[in-house]
């Protein structure tokens, strides 16, 4: 860790302080982190610092990936955001990297990229950079709340690298970067978070206000539930860790074509699921049937897969129905869930339940049939009375 910061030269205190002040006043209509970081790194150029490249690195709570990386490059329109998968923490390169040890509490590091030493300890990576034409190389914390530690890093060209001036100037901004970027990534953490547990179209709604117990609105759609047959011997039978990758398959296989075509999954209930595709969209119900017969084609994929293991092949009931559902806020007075409910979706239900009578894995009612215009393609099985119906309703199925 560096003693006292160096005086800065009158020239270069003036640039600070107008960073500075575009930091703190000049970005709050910019949502964006990547734009504002390529923008910094432009402003720090006119400063006199002479960048090449420069790098911002994230953790993140994502499904997917564990962080995300902005890089920058001097003469780029923009920066450029990529995502990092969770497996790198295990790799050499991150247990033998700036970033690892920054997190760890390292202040600043710092190297001198023309002055690399053959068979010296140095990381990997800054062999790549003096490759690469780089001279300097610098990276320091941006420290959050709550301990959370991330990394910013800047990299030269130029023969004389980074001076002194220069590292102050970066040292005296960070403070203002690290509270800007929080914003930025706390925003991002929230839709990132609502998108997850309640999909796009839900989470939309709630980050707009709708957040009000009871709040909502009465909106047509397409339903679609769907329920996995004989889990619950499965997950007696099998250990924890095969039947969680196998209830994580079977999801994969249904929700990646419900979300393709434009549906959206509102709840996952153990093993099964609820999603609608909301008849404001012209094409909902052919969506849905594409959908269906891509879920289809990837449960038997899966299949395939399961049976080469040894195991039996996974069974499941789609229940299809059309109609009016509430849409929006409902639970106690301090935990609310966003979805759907009315009478529209317990007929979807009672289908879906109706596929063990029938052995037939796809039901729809002949309401959705009418409206999606599909009779051809679809086998009518009769009229079939249905729990909590006054009168029988016509039922299809998908032919073999």
């Amino acid at each position: 860790m560096r003693a006292q910061p160096l005086s800065i030269p009158q020239a270069s205190g003036a640039h600070e302080r107008a960073i500075l002040d575009w930091l703190m006043r000049g970005t709050h209509c910019r949502p964006s982190i990547e734009d504002i970081f390529a923008e910094l790194c432009k402003k720090l150029l006119g400063a006199g610092l002479p960048i090449a490249k420069a790098s911002l690195h994230f953790r993140v709570q994502h499904p997917q990936w564990v962080g995300t990386r902005i890089i920058w490059n001097r003469g780029g329109s923009a920066a450029e955001l990529q995502t990092v998968g969770y497996h790198v923490e295990e790799t050499p390169e991150f247990l033998d990297s700036p970033l690892r040890d920054i997190t760890l509490g390292a202040d600043l590091i710092r190297q001198r990229l023309d002055a690399l030493e053959l068979g010296s300890h140095h990381y990997q990576f800054f062999t790549d950079l003096k490759a690469a034409g780089l001279s300097d190389y610098i990276a320091l914390p941006l420290d959050h709340t709550l301990g959370k530690r991330h990394l910013v890093s800047f990299a030269s060209d130029a023969t004389a690298g980074f001076d002194d001036g220069h590292i102050d100037l970066l040292a005296n901004i960070l403070p203002a970067l690290a509270l800007v970027s929080e914003i930025r990534i706390k925003n991002q953490l929230a839709r990132t978070l609502l998108e997850t547990y309640v999909g796009p179209h839900a989470s939309e709604q709630i980050l707009e206000g709708a957040t009000t117990r009871g709040s909502g609105a009465t909106v047509g759609a397409a339903i679609i539930l769907c329920d996995l047959r004989n889990f619950t011997a499965l997950s007696h039978t099998r250990p924890r860790d095969l039947v969680i990758d196998l209830l994580n398959g079977y999801f994969d296989a249904v929700t990646g074509p419900i979300e393709k075509y434009g549906g959206e999954i509102l709840k996952f209930m153990g093993d099964g699921l609820l999603a609608v595709f909301p008849l404001s969209e012209v094409l909902a119900c052919s969506n849905l049937l594409r959908a269906i017969c891509e879920a289809r084609a990837a449960i038997d994929r899966l299949n395939e897969t399961v049976q080469s293991s040894g195991l039996d092949p996974l069974e499941y009931g789609m229940g299809v129905h059309v109609g009016d559902v509430m849409y929006g806020n409902i639970g106690s007075r301090s935990r609310l869930d966003f979805t759907v409910i009315g009478a529209a979706v317990n007929v979807a239900s009672r289908l879906e339940g109706l596929t063990k009578k029938v052995r037939r894995s796809v039901l729809f009612s002949e309401a959705f049939v009418k409206l999606a215009g599909c009779h051809e393609a679809l086998e009518r099985l009769g009229d079939h009375h249905l729990r909590g119906l006054d009168g029988p309703i016509g039922v299809f199925a998908l032919q073999y």
